[in-house]
């Protein structure tokens, strides 16, 4: 049987095997460009649910799986650490309530975790990740009909996935033409092989490097008066429900949570109370919180001491704790994801409320976009991914948010800067949302990188450092030289009707460069074009462009 420390082991088993391997995941990506990232996503998905369970107390398989899933919900990363997160959330649904798990307790779950997961995507691929998991899962449901050993079952289970994962070339051409198979699917067995070692030898992988991957950036202190400040305890903890606890309770907590502080977060899911709070009585808080459940991950800090302290190391001058004045409540505002400082300037610039860095090569995860949502003071918060690869965690937020979260599935830095210029203040909900929807379409982009590998991908052949172009998602352009790839990829793009061309340069391009992009893109058009060239400071991409 599969008690709570046992699963507690397993998890973090199989997720210190996806850090250790996530590179030779990442190798697998069908893109040789360098953002090839589906086993960073993986792990720092799972991690997220290393950093709850390392340390608890508790004893049964529910509540085990119920805090993994809270905590890989909310550390979801990329596709493939959302697809990953509701693996788990479909397992820890199906478990509720047992101590103990056997093989064909296990079987069921993995087995409700795919379901979720295929629910969750619009249009299943066959031959990814989601493959791997289902046959894996219908192979240990039918070997579980005679035998509950969980340790048979597993290994069926991991059988199972493998011989999937060699079959995935057969069910996505893409991965055969690229001559690798599915790195999500290989990534489902990594996590598998490590759970595996920890159920049938006793042996908890450990994780090679000792760095943290989830470490946080610290938080700077606003520069104002201590006795500024209020309510004096930031207060901050998780309410994991009891019983039944059904939404007027959690409704009318709120409201006195609201009555005895400010800066008030409340975050209800199906299983977590998330709370946070500015109050003088962080005892009342806390006792109000003991109705709902069990309370976990508490932090209360004395905000004027560490004011204090912080002012008394950095000694700022008189203009500089003259307070900022607070942010007006405003019907909406903006979150937009970006890789660079230059192009987070631009967002700025426009009016964008709060920047997650992010993009290409760091994929936020759905507790970074959803603490930027909270962070922002309107009623109504749009959110830009830029990323199609960030899309579905920035959708997962919505249900957690306490405000109302509106995903435009922006899948370019043109398109998110597209459709905060077509945003208007004064318009109302419905018809912002379409009328950014629809700019989406009048923007072509386009991006400049380099190939990781040697690789075959949409019937180009590609050389390991060869320069890349890429007309939106698809891989259009192979030169030796950058500016040559940037100008190609420009070709492809013009249209009859077009006005303007942006272009984003990156890290590695001088100004001189890209003026020289510039002159080749005004000499063959004529002129006709207005031309911005902009310091994108993003990594991994020379050039990002657009074209309206």
């Amino acid at each position: 049987m599969i008690t709570g420390k046992i699963l507690r082991d397993m998890i973090i088993s199989g997720a210190n095997n996806i850090y250790n391997n996530k590179d030779a995941v990442n190798r697998l990506n069908v893109f040789p460009v360098p953002d090839g990232d589906t086993g960073t996503n993986m792990s720092m998905t799972v991690m997220a649910a290393v950093k709850e369970i390392v340390n608890t107390n508790k004893t049964t398989a529910t509540e085990i799986a119920d805090i993994t899933s809270s905590a890989l919900l909310r550390g979801a990363r990329g596709n493939s650490g959302v697809i990953t997160s509701l693996l788990f959330r479909g397992a820890a649904k199906h478990i509720k309530g047992k101590a103990e798990v056997d093989g064909k307790d296990l079987a069921a779950a993995v087995t409700a975790g795919v379901a979720m997961a295929y629910k969750a995507i619009m249009k299943p691929t066959e031959g990814t990740m989601l493959t791997v998991a289902r046959v894996a899962a219908e192979k240990a449901v039918e070997y579980a009909e005679t035998e509950s050993d969980p340790i048979k079952v597993l290994e069926v289970m991991l059988t199972a996935a493998e011989e999937t994962l060699e079959q995935t070339p057969e069910m996505l051409p893409v991965l055969k033409q690229a001559g690798v198979v599915d790195a999500g699917g290989r990534g489902i067995i990594v996590i598998l092989e490590g759970m595996l070692l920890a159920l049938r030898d006793g042996i908890v992988v450990e994780a090679v490097d000792s760095d943290d991957p989830m470490a946080e950036n610290e938080n700077v202190f606003e520069k104002f008066d201590t006795e500024d400040i209020k309510f004096a305890y930031c207060t901050e903890y998780l309410i994991v429900k009891k019983g039944e606890v059904k939404d007027g309770d959690v409704i009318a907590y709120r409201a006195y949570i609201e009555s005895i502080g400010d800066s008030v977060v409340i975050v209800d899911d199906d299983e977590i109370v998330k709370t946070h709070v500015h109050t003088n009585n962080p005892d009342k808080a806390l006792k109000a919180a003991l109705e709902l459940g069990e309370l976990i991950k508490i932090k209360i800090e004395n905000m004027k001491e560490q004011h204090t302290n912080m002012s008394e190391q950095s000694a700022p001058s008189a203009a500089e704790k003259k307070e900022a004045p607070k942010a007006p409540e405003k019907k909406y505002g903006v979150v937009s994801i970006a890789a660079g400082d230059g192009i987070a300037n631009v967002f700025r610039d426009l009016g964008c409320d709060c920047v997650v860095e992010g993009g290409q090569t760091m994929n936020p995860c759905t507790e970074d976009i959803l603490e930027a949502a909270e962070s922002v003071s309107a009623e109504i918060i749009y959110v830009f991914p830029n990323n199609k690869n960030i899309i579905m965690a920035a959708e997962m937020a919505i249900p957690l948010c306490s405000k109302k979260l509106i995903v435009i599935p922006t899948k370019t830095i043109p398109q998110g800067v597209t459709c905060l210029l077509s945003f208007d203040p004064d318009a109302d909900e419905e018809t912002n949302t379409a009328t950014m929807t629809e700019m989406m379409a009048t923007v072509k982009s386009g991006q400049v990188t380099y190939a990781v590998r040697d690789s075959v991908f949409d019937d180009h052949t590609i050389n390991e450092g060869q320069t890349i172009g890429i007309l939106e998602t698809k891989v259009s352009v192979i030169d030796d030289d950058r500016t040559k790839a940037a100008e190609k990829l420009f070709d492809m793009m013009y249209f009859e009707d077009a006005a303007f061309v942006n272009i984003y340069y990156g890290n590695g391009i001088t100004q001189q460069e890209a003026d020289e992009l510039s002159a080749l893109i005004d000499e063959k058009t004529g002129g006709k074009l207005e031309i911005n060239v902009l310091e994108g400071g993003q990594p991994v991409y020379y050039y990002i462009l657009s074209v309206e």
